[in-house]
């Protein structure tokens, strides 16, 4: 595949809840070493979008392709084991497991050991020793052992993303990755989180992100939709410059500009 060639890409998709059209026509392509966000009011279709294309939902019309390779439906599983991961809340899931055992569970998952799954973590050293390096990437290794729960939001969320980075992926796909975080630290969440990208080689980041200094401080490209779809899709600085895209995706005035 060259570089020029989309990594992921959604060809005219269309989500149907019932009567209600989640994703009208819906077309994106990411490449390789993009980070592409995607914004949008609520109800916009921004988290469908991020559903289908990590294989949770199967569209009704289009295509959603990674690596030249359709995978409408696929599932969270297959997909990782192809090389696309999407981080999710496991420390709200499996609030009961350690700081490191989050991490070795994801292991487990990608050396297919889950039949002996809470053997795995206790004796497997391979298994511990990735996760190890995982942490460190993250700044966490000094809290391997601490309960996932009792740790602050923001490294709850650094938690959840190593979860997915310990699948190795090439792509990445991000949920709202600094909500619930305070505005001081969501700064250095996304900081640690570009750093560990590039550490590991993750060829392209796709993120569905409400803060738009985020959006705009890390963004390649910003893919906006509105009522289901495209409204815009376009560098940061052209999104910043577009009075109308920012008054009816962003939801306000349009003087209103991102520092």
């Amino acid at each position: 595949m060259s570089r020029d060639a989309a990594i992921v890409e959604a060809v005219g998709i269309r989500k149907l809840y019932g009567d209600v059209c989640a994703l009208d026509g819906v077309s994106l392509a990411v490449r390789e070493g993009e980070f592409v966000s995607v914004i949008g009011p609520n109800g916009a279709g921004k988290t469908t979008l991020i559903n289908v294309l990590a294989g949770l939902l199967r569209p009704n019309a289009g295509t959603v392709r990674f690596k030249g390779r359709d995978i409408g439906g696929i599932g969270p599983v297959r997909l990782a084991r192809l090389g696309m991961a999407r981080s999710f809340q496991l420390v709200s899931i499996f609030p009961a497991l350690t700081v490191l055992e989050m991490v070795q569970v994801a292991i487990v998952a990608r050396l297919r050991r889950g039949r002996r799954l809470f053997a795995a973590l206790a004796a497997d050293r391979e298994v511990r020793e990735q996760a190890l390096e995982v942490l460190a990437l993250f700044g966490l290794a000094d809290r391997a052992e601490l309960p996932s729960r009792h740790l602050a939001q923001g490294d709850k969320k650094l938690l959840d993303v190593a979860s997915a980075f310990a699948l190795r992926p090439e792509v990445i796909l991000l949920d709202e990755p600094t909500s619930g975080v305070s505005t001081r630290d969501k700064t250095a969440v996304m900081e640690t989180l570009v750093a560990a990208s590039k550490r590991i080689g993750i060829r392209a980041i796709i993120q569905v992100e409400h803060d738009m200094d985020i959006v705009f401080g890390y963004s390649d490209r910003i893919v906006a939709l509105h009522q289901g779809r495209v409204l815009a899709d376009a560098p940061p600085e052209v999104i910043r410059a577009d009075e109308a895209v920012v008054a009816a995706v962003i939801g306000r005035p349009p003087e209103w500009r991102p520092t």
